[in-house]
């Protein structure tokens, strides 16, 4: 069963939320900025961050222009600042190399540093308007549950790609608004724990039609308090809070519940390279040690 791709585009225009990376005029490069932020991070968080960035930074040759400590302090809170240091990396790339515009084509930007196939595939879809299938964990939910009646969409597989293909309009102009679309059915109605099924616009659900049956998930939701994730970024507060390398005993009060973790998470922000050791034995966030 294929979904109707009329009724969704329809539903998404009426109803889409008003996201700023969006709205007409947004620039390749600002839409990248989005797709990396947004990565395992909710809209509310990203929005704010990303307005300041596109105003600081508005093309790559801008951030390029900057320290990796700059970037790194600038990502804030949003988590995964790895991902902030791939993308000034791939800042500089396209500053060098690709005349200081962000590609259209999926296999040169799968070339750029920091960018997956999902990331790839959702500029040349939003930026470009072209034809490629954008499969995150909400279009997988969508398409689990409205093609084929599963709760749940189950582990990532190379066939995602190819159904959400095949779901595509054959015009170009409406295969993009669809990709949007049918991430926003999975974001806002469709969501994975409180589906609303009197809001989807979709006439047939295969998952509805059997019952909405259940199916026993293996994902766990990960716990943050107490973790490496949190002592890295804790020290990475510190770093980040600092206007020149901080001495070690700042990082050790920074996190006492556990030395052995700290220490461990100390060495991965090391391996990273989001951080750096001075030569008097300090510390600072890459590029200002």
């Amino acid at each position: 069963m294929l979904l109707d791709s009329d009724v969704l585009i329809d539903w998404y225009t009426r109803t889409a939320r008003d996201l700023p990376w969006r709205r007409a005029g947004v620039s390749a490069w600002q839409i990248l900025m989005s797709e990396i932020m947004l990565q395992q991070t909710p809209v509310a968080r990203v929005e704010p961050i990303w307005r300041e960035w596109v105003a600081r930074w508005p093309v790559p040759s801008a951030m390029a222009a900057a320290s990796a400590g700059e970037v790194l302090r600038a990502w804030g809170k949003l988590g995964y600042p790895r991902r902030a240091l791939r993308l000034h990396e791939c800042a500089q790339v396209l500053a060098a190399e690709h005349g200081d515009e962000v590609p259209g084509d999926v296999e040169v930007l799968l070339g750029l540093p920091g960018i997956g196939d999902y990331t790839a595939r959702a500029v040349a879809c939003f930026a470009y308007g072209q034809r490629v299938p954008v499969v995150d964990t909400n279009v997988r939910r969508v398409v689990a549950r409205a093609v084929h009646g599963r709760g749940e969409a189950g582990n990532p597989a190379t066939r995602d790609l190819r159904e959400t293909a095949a779901l595509l309009p054959t015009r170009v102009d409406r295969a993009a608004v669809f990709s949007a679309a049918l991430m926003e059915l999975g974001a806002t109605v469709c969501t994975a724990r409180t589906p609303d099924c009197t809001r989807c616009p979709l006439p047939r659900c295969a998952w509805v039609a059997a019952g909405r049956p259940r199916q026993e998930s293996t994902r766990r939701t990960q716990k943050y308090e107490g973790t490496d994730r949190q002592a890295r970024g804790r020290l990475l507060d510190v770093l980040r809070a600092a206007t020149e390398p901080v001495d070690r005993l700042r990082l050790d009060l920074a996190w006492t519940r556990d030395p052995g973790q700290r220490d461990r998470a100390l060495d991965s922000l090391l391996v990273d390279g989001l951080i750096e050791q001075t030569r008097d034995g300090r510390f600072a966030l890459a590029g200002e040690g």
